[in-house]
């Protein structure tokens, strides 16, 4: 893996790990790649494994908008802000959007179109 690729994917990793909305799943993940590359394994090898971790854990725009629009989300988010997330993913979805674009998600695809696992999504 040639320094510029690997660059971009310890930035996604550091994007994964700062999200708030990350997962425990998606940070382990993130956390693992970085380890391994820290400790000499093969980049190539830590990054199909990071990408093989993330490619489960994917949320659509559906799921976002179901749970925008849901009472739990209104609990979670409030009314105001909950309605404008709605807002937002069903714009992205309306231009062709397939996943969530929140901090968590926004990196893994970002990764997963760039080798070539997803056609890339999109972003407003």
């Amino acid at each position: 893996m040639d320094k510029e690729t690997l660059d971009f994917v310890a930035s996604k990793v550091d994007a994964m790990l700062l999200a708030g909305s990350a997962s425990a799943a998606t940070k382990a993940a993130a956390g693992t790649w970085k380890d391994a590359v820290a400790n000499g394994q093969d980049p190539d090898e830590a990054t199909n494994m990071l990408m093989d971790a993330i490619t489960v854990r994917q949320t659509t725009v559906d799921d976002v908008l179901a749970l925008a629009k849901s009472d739990m989300g209104k609990r979670l988010f409030g009314e105001e802000d909950a309605a404008a997330m709605a807002a937002h993913e069903l714009a992205r979805k309306k231009a062709g959007a397939k996943w969530c674009d929140c901090a968590a998600c926004k990196p893994c695809h970002e990764l997963l179109a760039k080798f070539g696992r997803e056609e890339p999504d999109v972003y407003l």
